[in-house]
């Protein structure tokens, strides 16, 4: 059963460990993350961006499929549906199709719409009693080759979001979707601590949680992340596996490859990046 977000986030930051948002874009891969969650005694969230969630054929079709896998499998450990980086419209359609949390991301809007429409999500999300997360400070990241530095959030705006009612806040920290370039600055903690401190006990979102040193993900955990957010090693992971897997000619003749058998090498390689993550974020064990 699908659960809200809440709880395991406030266990979460009390305990000072996050909890793994791992984004999926098939069926291997919802499988691969939890049968990784359920050996390792982890809470997880899968993540749906709205992209991948067409490409599943729509949200009800992923609702559907994550539920029978929680059946089929013997999932025990508590998982959340999330959709990541929503719009206004997708967030209200992942609420109808069934999801357990949601994402909407006004960080591009002005402040006043951001809150606005954050303001009308979050009543509805606490009507069905599912778990809500906002942006302030857009993530940085690339588009059409051109990389952009992560934005840094102002505290006070994310306190006017908090202070909402919203489950947990992503403010921009330096942090950057994809791989990080070689010029990157590193995360700010003078601004992640300033959010928190206006934030208090919230749960803080970190995004971009391909690539950042160890060192720094344990600090950021130290100052209120209890949700890191992962993407990219994921689907690097799978492309490598999966290549490796096609050169050795693994194929049978006259046929081609047989899918089950092509997919998963790239499935275990999810895993292992799975499993890596969720001991670096502290997780195991905590479900």
């Amino acid at each position: 059963m699908l659960v809200s977000a809440e709880e395991m986030l406030t266990k979460a930051k009390a305990g000072k460990y996050a909890v793994g948002q791992f984004n999926i874009n098939n069926l291997e891969w919802t499988k691969a993350i939890l049968l990784t969650a359920q050996e390792l005694n982890s809470p997880v969230i899968l993540g749906v961006s709205e992209g991948a969630g067409k490409y599943m054929c729509g949200y009800k079709t992923v609702v559907g499929m994550v539920n029978g896998m929680l059946e089929e499998l013997n999932i025990t450990v508590p998982v959340a549906l999330h959709l990541d980086h929503g719009s206004y419209e997708g967030a209200k359609a992942c609420i109808e199709a069934g999801f357990s949390s949601i994402m909407f991301d006004g960080s591009h809007y002005p402040i006043e719409e951001n809150v606005q429409k954050t303001k009308e999500l979050v009543a509805v999300c606490r009507e069905k009693g599912m778990s809500i997360e906002a942006e302030v400070g857009s993530i940085g990241g690339e588009e059409d080759g051109v990389v952009g530095a992560g934005e840094c959030a102002d505290p006070d705006e994310c306190k006017m979001i908090a202070d909402l009612g919203v489950t947990m806040l992503a403010a921009g920290i330096g942090n950057i979707h994809g791989k990080y370039p070689d010029n990157w600055a590193g995360l700010s903690f003078e601004t992640l601590d300033a959010v928190q401190q206006k934030t208090g006990s919230m749960p803080l979102v970190l995004h971009g949680g391909t690539g950042i040193p160890a060192d720094m993900i344990q600090k950021a955990i130290s100052l209120g992340v209890s949700k890191i957010n992962v993407n990219t090693e994921c689907q690097l992971s799978f492309q490598e596996a999966t290549r490796k897997y096609i050169e050795a000619g693994k194929d049978q003749e006259g046929k081609g490859f047989d899918p089950r058998k092509l997919l998963a090498p790239g499935t275990e390689a999810i895993k292992a990046t799975v499993k890596e993550k969720m001991e670096l974020f502290g997780s195991v064990g905590k479900a």
